[in-house]
């Protein structure tokens, strides 16, 4: 089994997009039982009081029109030890990427932490909604960077 995080920084808009699209990706294959697909955030910022705040309105009425659910979906925070749980840390951008080597105590040569755009033909970084307020956009490139990501992984 493939054991996969998706992360970003308050795990409210990108990652939570991404580990939907990717579960979705991967059903319609038939090859659910071979995947774990979870995503966590850097920060604690969408925490408060021990309980993460759900998906981001916004992001989940753009996955809606793709017919997405991420209904029931909370922020959690990656932690160090999540680094042994998981086999790939997939990551939004470069500031999320810093920070997941800080929080899992890893160097710029892991192999398991990725960025997303890595697995399409325009590596960088995906576009952050949370600022542009264009969450179609980000659907875009995070569908485009799981569809490469599935198929680098089969």
């Amino acid at each position: 089994m493939k054991k996969i995080v998706f992360v970003c920084h308050g795990n409210i808009c990108r990652s939570p997009m991404a580990e939907f699209i990717f579960k979705k990706m991967v059903a319609d294959r038939g090859l659910s039982s071979e995947f774990l697909i979870v995503s966590r955030a850097t920060s604690s910022e969408e925490i408060v009081g021990g309980e993460g705040r759900p998906v981001y309105p916004q992001a989940k009425a753009e996955m809606a029109k793709h017919g997405i659910s991420c209904e029931g979906k909370t922020a959690q925070q990656l932690k160090r030890e999540d680094y042994h749980a998981y086999d790939l840390f997939v990551c939004m951008d470069a500031a999320n990427l810093r920070n997941m080597r800080r929080i899992l105590a890893t160097d710029e040569h892991d192999e398991k932490l990725r960025m997303l755009m890595d697995y399409t033909d325009r590596p960088g970084d995906v576009s952050d909604p949370w600022y542009s307020r264009r969450f179609d956009i980000a659907f875009s490139d995070i569908y485009e960077g799981c569809a490469g990501l599935l198929k680098a992984l089969l």
